[in-house]
């Protein structure tokens, strides 16, 4: 079951960039690397939850402000000698807006 929100505008999240957004009481960064192609994570670095949308994307991952973590936008993994996850969402583009499947956060919600 999939339970698309729309967090708003397409050409509201930057190149090499992120925008923050709630889905519920649950962080939501939704990535854009240099190629254009969109990634949705919660927003909270495995390590100590920092803000990954306010970190560097480079390539297909993203380095948390916090203590550099990098952090693969497709999987959620921590990269290197590191560990741990961060859940990752489906996005979409329709219309312009963005849409990110929330299914999983409003499960867990329950």
């Amino acid at each position: 079951m999939s339970a698309w929100v729309d967090i708003g505008c397409d050409a509201d999240i930057p190149a090499r960039g992120a925008r923050r957004f709630m889905i519920g009481e649950t962080p939501v960064g939704v990535f854009r690397t240099g190629d254009g192609a969109l990634f949705a994570l919660v927003d909270m670095c495995p390590h100590k939850n920092g803000p990954l949308s306010e970190g560097i994307v480079h390539g297909r991952a993203v380095t948390c402000p916090l203590h550099n973590w990098q952090i693969s936008l497709e999987t959620g993994r921590a990269l290197g000698a590191d560990t741990g996850c961060t859940p990752t969402l489906q996005v979409s583009v329709r219309d312009g807006r963005v849409l990110v499947d929330a299914a999983a956060l409003l499960l867990e919600a329950r």
